[in-house]
């Protein structure tokens, strides 16, 4: 009695995790990719490239149209002087800064794919947040005018002057925005294993300092 009973669990385990397998290969996707981060329009101002990792899954209606849940994460460095400004209004020493960004997003794909090589247009939208961070604590002088880089910081200005007094080493902001790209796909080993890359814009209309890049992704695809 106690065999047949194994024999029984062990039979529904085995057809759960084939049927499992099953629906993984056919409708589930997932993908998981390192970023190289380029920041277009007025961001280019303030920010140079950067880099970071996105992760998706989702789920495929037929072969040739897909919606995906993506997480990814960038890490953004200042360009050029652009803590100029901020150097001059805090005491001597080293100003260090970056920016991390993250967004959660749900996005369309259509997919043309052949044996080995396939090509795809994506879009989509959700939450975009960014942190900015500084080595330290920065206060705002009397008559300071207002340039982008105080705005990406996270100060405020008031009729072209940065308004005084305030005092930041941390800020952030979030907004809802869209993306939208193209990308290739190359087969590797068994299907449905497949190596991409991909060039995706990114807009969110963050509080102050709107925030665009150019997501150039290469992963992997399941």
């Amino acid at each position: 009695m106690q065999g047949s009973k194994l024999k029984f669990w062990n039979i529904l385990l085995a057809t759960f995790l084939t049927s499992l397998q099953t629906l993984h290969a056919q409708k589930i996707n997932s993908n998981v990719a390192m970023v190289l981060n380029m920041p277009v329009g007025s961001t280019s101002e303030v920010a140079g490239t950067g880099w970071g990792s996105v992760g998706g899954v989702g789920y495929n209606i037929n072969e040739r149209n897909a919606v995906i849940g993506e997480f990814m994460w960038n890490r953004m460095y200042p360009s050029g002087s652009v803590l100029q400004p901020l150097q001059t209004a805090s005491p001597p020493g080293n100003l260090n800064g970056n920016s991390n960004l993250y967004s959660l997003t749900g996005n369309y794909r259509y997919e043309l794919r052949g044996r080995m090589l396939g090509t795809y247009l994506i879009g989509g939208g959700g939450w975009y947040f960014r942190k900015n961070w500084l080595s330290r604590e920065i206060t705002a002088g009397t008559g300071t005018v207002c340039t982008p880089a105080w705005l990406w910081w996270g100060f405020t200005c008031t009729s072209g002057t940065v308004t005084a007094d305030q005092k930041l080493a941390t800020s952030t902001t979030d907004a809802w925005g869209v993306n939208a790209g193209i990308g290739m796909t190359v087969r590797v080993g068994e299907a449905p294993y497949r190596l991409y890359t991909e060039a995706r814009y990114h807009y969110a209309p963050t509080k102050n300092f709107g925030t665009q890049f150019i997501a150039v992704t290469v992963g992997i695809r399941y």
